[in-house]
């Protein structure tokens, strides 16, 4: 399935896409897309509906965050082994774990702002995975029975901010719209294998970015496996899992930053598409 969420900030209503591309109204059947919603039974419920017979939303509402009422999100950083390479560090030993806040996350067509005194905001599309039942202490072979879904994250960056600042990669990462996720949270049922997804991010229609899930340093178990021996990770949680080569930092000869006016168009395969142009904070 592809749940989603529809409707402006702070009245979402849950939803999904079916398999002719309409969009449905699941608001008699869950209150919202949560971590109260991804348990295997509710999604399994879900699943077996006839998606035919739910009320087609007409129009074409925002698209929200795909996940709402997240508790964690939690990002790995230099988990490609090209993407290190780009930024002339050598691969990092165990995962790098750094938080965003959740206050930068919004949908993935919403408008991106830079923070006032931004010199260098930076795009990076990355595969994101979705928790739907608990995690602590599990090993790699079974963790990716916690996961519910995955999805699309633009794990924006502020390189200034984020290194120049002093104390950690959390002040480049968490400035507001920073975090665009979704349109869809799409059920790992169908995703084969999330070690084999190609990625690309397009800046006003120019490739920058592309990738593949299989150049990860640490694959989605592994990560998950080493992150439930430090925290509980509970449904609805949200692990950002790295991106590929391409971001602006690494631009040859000089580096490219974001300004007012870029379009970003990202995607990643099976998971559908985002698109964010970016304004400044006024």
């Amino acid at each position: 399935m592809k749940l989603l969420r529809y409707g402006s900030p702070g009245a979402e209503k849950p939803g999904l896409l079916d398999a002719d591309g309409n969009l449905r109204d699941l608001s008699v059947h869950v209150a919202d897309i949560t971590g109260a919603t991804l348990d295997n039974a509710t999604l399994t419920r879900l699943r077996a509906l006839d998606h035919s017979t739910l009320p087609i939303v007409s129009g074409q509402p925002r698209l929200a965050p795909c996940v709402g009422g997240i508790g964690k999100f939690l990002c790995i950083g230099l988990n490609y082994s090209d993407h290190a390479a780009e930024a002339g560090m050598q691969p990092p030993a165990h995962p790098i774990l750094f938080f965003k806040a959740n206050s930068a996350i919004v949908g993935a067509y919403d408008d991106v702002y830079l923070p006032r005194g931004s010199t260098q905001t930076d795009w990076e599309v990355e595969l994101g995975v979705v928790i739907g039942t608990p995690a602590k202490y599990v090993d790699e072979s079974t963790a990716l029975d916690h996961v519910a879904g995955y999805c699309i994250v633009n794990d924006i960056s502020e390189r200034h901010f984020q290194t120049q600042l002093s104390g950690q990669w959390t002040k480049g990462k968490s400035c507001d719209t920073f975090g665009p996720m979704g349109p869809y949270l799409v059920t790992k049922d169908e995703v084969a294998d999330p070690q084999a997804l190609t990625m690309s991010l397009d800046l006003n229609g120019t490739r920058m970015q592309t990738g593949s899930t299989d150049k990860m340093i640490f694959s989605v178990a592994q990560i998950i496996a080493h992150l439930s021996q430090l925290m509980t990770l509970h449904p609805g949680d949200v692990i950002s899992t790295g991106t590929p080569p391409g971001v602006g930092m690494g631009q040859k000869p000089a580096p490219i930053y974001l300004k007012p006016g870029d379009v970003m168009k990202l995607a990643i395969e099976g998971l559908g598409q985002q698109r964010q142009t970016v304004h400044q904070d006024p």
